[in-house]
């Protein structure tokens, strides 16, 4: 009986590189944060961020009260043994509020900054490759988006399709993409040129093949700081767009929706505003020292490579 041999199809080759290449980014960012965990600034900045991402998923579980629950009786209450950080002018609870409110922070920068990192890198890894023609006019359209500044320019997307979850994810990723494409295309337009790359084009592997197993590994470390850096902007970009009215919506218990709500009561109780300011501050301070470990980490021995 005669056999056949089966021979993948180019779009499966590109879908089974595409798996590898996704599970040895994520092996090398994990590898990026140990290496973080032994500089100084790592070692404050992960626990940090590893607190607030508990709190995203675990907050509104552990809030004592529901975030839009009422307790009329108590308005602009100070901090008790009921209400640790005290109530708001509707008598919510501010620490049950702050609780929940992180996991719609933590939740669009998130997922946005991941959308602007895919997107940046496909850009960046496709122009750096290719060069020429498209190199250029990739880089000048996506130049001419780098010169908005960041929140005219989600505020401009933001505008035209409406405020909800989905769209203030889509819009922090529009407004990432320029910065990370330029990145990635540095860093690969210094990485096509060594000579494990141009074996692989030696050896006839196919283009997809050499820019996510031969090029996109070796970007690892300035993908796991660029995203640190982005998540950070991220974060305070969600805040401004809520401060503004452009992000969650009322009743939703969002940190800069709650610094904007209560300004008008900052005299009769400052802790309205401080509560959501100090979650900002500190998730920001956070992601920035994980950022900053993760520079200095490359400077560090990565110990014994052979």
């Amino acid at each position: 009986m005669a056999t056949t041999t089966y021979t993948p199809t180019e779009q499966e080759g590109a879908a089974a590189a595409a798996g590898r290449a996704v599970r040895g980014l994520a092996r090398g960012m994990r590898r990026e944060l140990g290496y973080a965990l032994a500089t100084p600034a790592g070692r404050i900045g992960l626990p940090l961020v590893v607190l607030h991402i508990v709190l995203a998923l675990a907050g509104p579980l552990l809030a004592p009260f529901p975030p839009n629950e009422f307790h009329l009786a108590d308005r602009f209450s100070g901090p008790t043994a009921t209400y640790w950080l005290g109530t708001d002018e509707f008598g919510r609870d501010i620490f049950s509020r702050v609780m929940s409110g992180a996991t719609s922070i933590i939740g669009v920068s998130v997922a946005g900054t991941i959308l602007g990192l895919v997107m940046g890198t496909l850009a960046g890894l496709t122009t750096g490759y290719v060069g020429g023609k498209f190199d250029e006019i990739t880089m000048r359209l996506l130049d001419g988006l780098m010169s908005f500044p960041s929140l005219l320019l989600a505020l401009l997307v933001l505008t035209t399709l409406g405020s909800s979850h989905v769209n203030i994810i889509i819009t922090i990723g529009v407004v990432f993409t320029p910065s990370v494409a330029r990145v990635l295309r540095s860093a690969t337009l210094s990485i096509k040129t060594m000579e494990f790359v141009q074996s692989a084009r030696l050896r006839g592997e196919p283009a997809y093949y050499i820019v996510l197993r031969e090029i996109l590994p070796n970007t690892v470390s300035v993908l796991t700081v660029e995203a640190s850096v982005r998540l950070s902007y991220a974060v305070l970009l969600a805040s401004s767009l809520g401060f503004l009215g452009l992000g969650v919506q009322p009743p939703s218990p969002d940190w800069g929706l709650m610094i904007s709500e209560g300004r008008a009561h900052i005299a009769d109780s400052p802790i309205i505003v401080l509560a959501p300011s100090m979650a900002v501050a500190s998730l920001v301070i956070g992601v920035n020292l994980l950022a900053e470990g993760l520079r200095e980490a490359r400077e560090l021995p990565k110990g014994d490579e052979s």
